[in-house]
C-alpha cells in the first residue's frame, strides 16, 4: 500500500511538470518524459501486474498530448511487457540498466508510434517530425533517468521482484 501510494504521488508530479511547467519553458524535442521512464522502472521492477498502470499512464499521456486516445497507451502496454519479460533474465539494481533502458525504450516508442500511425491513420506529414525528434527525446530522457535514478527515491521504493 505504501509503495502505491508512493507511486500515486510520483506519478501525480511528474505528469504536472510534464504537461505544465516544461511546455512553457523547453522546447519540443528536448522535454522529458518522464512517464516512459517510469514506465520502464515499473517493467524492470515490478511485475507483469502492474500493466493495467502503464497502459494507464499512456492513455493520460495521449489525453494530454492531443494525438489519437490510445496510441501511446498501446505502446507503453507493449514496451511494459517487454520490459518484464528481459527483466527475468537481467540484474535489474543497475543505474546503467535503467539508463540504457529509458534511451532504448524511447526509440521503441517513436517506432512503434510510427507503425501504428502508418497503418491504422491517414494523416499525412506526420512521421518526418516524429523521426527527427527521436534521437534528441532519447538523449534528454537517457539524462534525465541518469538524474533521477541517482537523486531520487525510486532506487530506495520496494524490493525488486
Amino acid at each position: 500500500m505504501i509503495k502505491f501510494l508512493w507511486y500515486a504521488i510520483l506519478v501525480f508530479a511528474a505528469l504536472v511538470l510534464q504537461v505544465t511547467l516544461f511546455p512553457a519553458y523547453i522546447a519540443d524535442p528536448f522535454k522529458p518524459n518522464f512517464l516512459i521512464i517510469f514506465v520502464v522502472y515499473m517493467g524492470l521492477r515490478e511485475g507483469a501486474a502492474w500493466g493495467t498502470l502503464a497502459y494507464a499512464l499512456g492513455l493520460v499521456q495521449d489525453s494530454f498530448s492531443g494525438l489519437y486516445l490510445g496510441l501511446n497507451g498501446f505502446s507503453y502496454l507493449i514496451i511494459f511487457l517487454g520490459l518484464t519479460m528481459v527483466a527475468d533474465r537481467l540484474f535489474t539494481d543497475r543505474r546503467s540498466l535503467m539508463i540504457l533502458g529509458v534511451f532504448s525504450t524511447t526509440i521503441v516508442n517513436g517506432f512503434l508510434n510510427l507503425l501504428l500511425l502508418f497503418l491504422f491513420s491517414a494523416a499525412q506529414g506526420i512521421y518526418a517530425p516524429l523521426l527527427e525528434s527521436l534521437i534528441p527525446q532519447a538523449l534528454v530522457n537517457a539524462l534525465v533517468a541518469s538524474v533521477i535514478f541517482t537523486f531520487s527515491p525510486l532506487a530506495r521504493i520496494g524490493e525488486t521482484r
